[in-house]
């Protein structure tokens, strides 16, 4: 099954960006948007993240939270932006408040330094801009991150080793559950995470083609990376109702035809809903019975 657009009441999910550190005319960098009554939650920021938003008719303004899932470039590239243009662009403070694994703190204050050039620039000539970005930040590794409105979000530690920490999330509103599983193999802190989940957005690989490829630098992804069958392992382990292929290395083209081998191979392991994530696609839960 290819990627769908369907919208609904329930929590939802749109891919922002559904590619990887490599760079791709089709496929933005890794973040994802998670609809929920207590505002638009967005995990990860990968380059082109507000230009995505923007195509699915959200501003930076309206973003409740960033939460990221772990500190690799990929995705974090457009933290700058985020900073930037939520401090730049309002009428009034407005913090955006950051969620992430230990170091997040860290990476943020070393993106402001950096901003601080911009940041002097535009104090400078706007009379009406008198304060700074503000940007709290709150590390976590595991248990309930946030709860309001209904929504409540719970992270858990994952294994994207050497890159340490990372974790997951696992958002929940209404008796339904998303799952952001982030860059990671298969571990008991992400089956915790999806017990049950209705969407699990997770990152995969293609060991078969990047076998063929051979370069040393992609062979090396493969050892901190689930792939295809071990992310539709992990969902059928835990009886997720729709499983969401991200992140695709080599990524296929947006076609059901260069689609349909991932969806194969996921299919061979997990008998739920399978879509391939392209950018904009917009995931609802499927009813369940009972």
């Amino acid at each position: 099954m290819a990627a769908f657009d369907v919208r609904g009441p329930a929590v939802h999910v749109t891919i922002l960006g559904s590619g990887s550190p490599l760079p791709d005319p089709n496929r933005a960098g890794p973040a994802t948007l998670v609809h929920t009554s207590a505002g638009a939650l967005l995990f990860d920021c990968g380059r082109g993240v507000l230009m995505r938003a923007g195509a699915a008719g959200i501003g930076v303004g309206a973003l409740r939270g960033l939460w990221l899932t772990h500190l690799h470039s990929d995705h974090v590239t457009d933290l700058n932006d985020l900073i930037t243009m939520r401090w730049a662009m309002a009428m009034a403070p407005q913090p955006l408040p950051i969620t992430g694994p230990v170091g997040t703190a860290d990476l943020v204050r070393r993106t402001e330094a950096m901003l601080e050039t911009d940041i002097g620039y535009r104090l400078a000539h706007h009379e009406d801009l008198t304060w700074r970005p503000d940007d709290p930040v709150t590390e976590v590794t595991d248990g309930v991150v946030f709860d309001d409105a209904g929504v409540r979000i719970l992270a858990a530690p994952t294994d994207h080793a050497p890159v340490h920490p990372t974790v997951g999330y696992r958002i929940e509103e209404g008796g339904r559950a998303v799952v952001i599983a982030g860059d990671t193999v298969p571990c008991s802190g992400l089956d915790a995470l999806c017990r049950d989940a209705d969407v699990l957005v997770h990152t995969v690989v293609r060991p078969d083609l990047i076998e063929l490829i051979g370069l040393p630098r992609l062979l090396d992804v493969l050892d901190y990376h689930s792939s295809v069958q071990q992310a539709a392992e992990t969902a059928q382990r835990n009886g997720v109702a729709t499983l969401v292929l991200t992140h695709l290395v080599p990524a296929p083209a947006p076609t059901e035809a260069d689609e349909q081998p991932w969806v194969d191979q996921a299919a061979a392991a997990f008998d739920g809903t399978i879509v391939v994530a392209r950018d904009l696609a917009t995931v609802t839960p499927d009813e369940r019975d009972g």
